[in-house]
């Protein structure tokens, strides 16, 4: 047996991938909400922050598919998203 005690073990990581979950949350949903005050408030383009929150989820998908943890059911979610969020961009700019 070793005398060192263990620094580390599966609930400290367990932990902390739960508080880099909830931090990587607050950031998104909060750039997102910076992104639609800056549209609807100030009447200003906001691609900037829509960027970094479209490519932090493309990382965030990108380390799942490199490491094969994504399933069928998430690729078929993502495509609904993908023609769903076409649909309501053709429909807010199709003239009335």
């Amino acid at each position: 047996m070793s005398s060192s005690p263990v620094s580390r073990d599966e609930r400290a990581t367990a932990i902390e991938n739960f508080s880099y979950r909830w931090a990587y949350l607050f950031l998104s949903f909060g750039l997102l909400s910076l992104v639609a005050y800056r549209s609807f408030v100030n009447n200003e383009s906001s691609w900037d922050l829509m960027s970094l929150v479209v490519l932090g989820g493309i990382l965030c998908a990108a380390h799942q598919w490199f490491h094969k943890v994504l399933t069928a059911q998430w690729a078929a979610t993502v495509l609904l998203t993908i023609v769903l969020a076409a649909v309501l961009a053709v429909l807010t700019v199709w003239p009335h």
